[in-house]
């Protein structure tokens, strides 16, 4: 059964469609495995083990009598614990929400129930999606598949977790910093933070309104592309939700990036990485060399400021969000969190304005910059994984120097396997393109994906 367990949707969904595979039989097979690996990983905060059950004779009983609605019908998915779940407790990974149970489902839930798919289950995170490893002070720290010693990625450490290990067969996350791709990269999946507004986030809570961002975490990009044609239209119950049409993304993805001119801003992105981060993003960035495409380096603009003032931003607003309930009850916050919290309220209201308008220049200079290229790339973190014993306040600080950026300035971006340190630890690859052109993101990462092939390793311990 460990096949099935690791089968993309891509490659379910048909065999779902003709009857070969059971909704029934898919959602038992994730809860047996949730059941037997959760001890170890802790990637779940809340089961829905018997609403799951519920749902999945429902999609079986509809497919049956011919009414499929589309390729995730019938397929278990797990969702943030940050996603309101009409009926089923949202805790944000923290003591604020511990008892919240939601009268209402947020805007990605509603199309996930309305294409058909099973909600498995609700995601460990970091405590109000504050930190980059995932570990919780009040759920516990998620452990990574592929090295259980060491964390996950965060905040959406959870769904990563649980992808990478076949205990989901796609996952919800949300963006601020890094929190989809950071996560993607240290697990081995794929990562995909749209552009901000292409799927509404009614519903999330909220940590840094206008850096915040949701999207799919999968086993393939062919799988994102998929999930993504459910999750992305406007939605007028989000401000900032944009009116964009939902496109074919799954039927756009490309076989081989010939012809593709890859930018490469070496300044930034390519500094202070480890060794084998190094050694497996190049080898990555050869191989498109190889299939046809022109790799070029590009000068961006300051992307220094840009992870400077991505910083100001997220913290003001965490600042603005939590402030009253910090004053009010500081016992309902983590040490770590708090203290961030207290720090956050430093930044003035200049501060907060000067970085707002640096973000408008650094956007318009970065899009100019791109201009005759059709995608960025680079490493999506100069380091992997490391020990939960042995994180450092440096090294949380140097996950989100390539991802922040892209937050600030929200040009569509994916993470995408290219390797392994020599310790087992995963590498992952970002892929930038323009605003709005998640299809031009996920063809190439398509094509890179398809022919390099390390999407399709198991992290050992987990692949049985």
């Amino acid at each position: 059964m460990s096949d099935l367990a690791f089968a993309g949707i891509a490659e379910l969904a048909p065999r779902i469609a003709t009857g070969e595979v059971s909704p029934v039989a898919l959602t038992a097979l994730m809860l047996e495995r949730i059941e037997a690996h959760e001890p170890t990983l802790n990637a779940y905060i809340t089961v829905m083990a018997n609403e799951a059950r519920a749902d999945a004779e429902t999609a079986a009983g509809e497919i049956a009598a011919g009414g499929i609605r589309g390729p995730l019908h019938g397929i278990p998915i797990a969702v943030k614990d940050l996603f309101a779940t009409r009926g089923t407790r949202t805790t944000f990974g923290s003591l604020l929400y511990a008892d919240w149970v939601p009268d209402y489902d947020a805007t990605v839930v509603e199309r996930l129930r309305a294409a058909g798919a099973v909600i498995i289950g609700k995601t460990n995170l970091h405590e109000l999606a504050f930190g980059t490893t995932s570990i919780n002070a009040h759920h516990g720290a998620v452990r990574n598949p592929w090295r259980t010693d060491c964390h996950p990625g965060g905040s959406s450490g959870g769904s990563a977790a649980a992808v990478a290990a076949g205990l989901a067969f796609g996952a919800m996350g949300s963006d601020t910093g890094a929190s989809i791709r950071q996560p993607a990269d240290c697990c081995a999946i794929v990562g995909l933070k749209p552009t901000f507004g292409r799927v509404p986030k009614y519903g999330a809570l909220p940590l840094s309104w206008s850096m915040d961002h949701v999207g799919p975490m999968t086993r393939s990009v062919a799988d994102a592309a998929l999930m993504l044609e459910v999750l992305a239209g406007h939605d007028p119950r989000d401000p900032g939700s944009a009116d964009k049409p939902v496109e074919p993304w799954s039927a756009r993805l490309a076989s081989d990036p010939k012809g593709k001119r890859l930018g490469i801003p070496r300044a930034h992105f390519f500094e202070n990485c480890e060794v084998d981060v190094m050694a497996a993003v190049e080898a990555a960035i050869g191989l498109m060399a190889d299939l046809g495409a022109e790799p070029v380096d590009v000068a961006l603009p300051d992307m220094d400021a840009a992870l400077a003032a991505g910083n100001v931003i997220i913290m003001a607003e965490a600042h603005a969000c939590y402030r009253a309930d910090l004053e009010r009850d500081p016992s309902l916050f983590s040490d770590e969190v708090a203290a961030t919290l207290e720090v956050a309220g430093f930044y003035t209201a200049e501060q907060l304005l000067q970085a707002q308008r640096l973000r408008r220049h650094l956007t318009a200079e970065t899009i100019r910059a791109m201009r005759g290229i059709d995608a960025l790339v680079m490493p999506t973190s100069p380091i992997p994984a490391t020990p939960i014993d042995q994180t450092t306040s440096a090294q949380n600080l140097a996950r989100i120097q390539n991802t922040i950026p892209f937050d600030l300035i929200s040009l569509p971006v994916v993470s995408v396997p290219c390797g392994f340190t020599g310790d087992g630890r995963p590498v992952g690859l970002q892929i930038a393109g323009p605003p709005f052109d998640e299809a031009g993101v996920l063809a190439i990462a398509h094509a890179y994906e398809r022919h390099a092939g390390w999407h399709g390793r198991r992290p050992p311990g987990f692949d049985e």
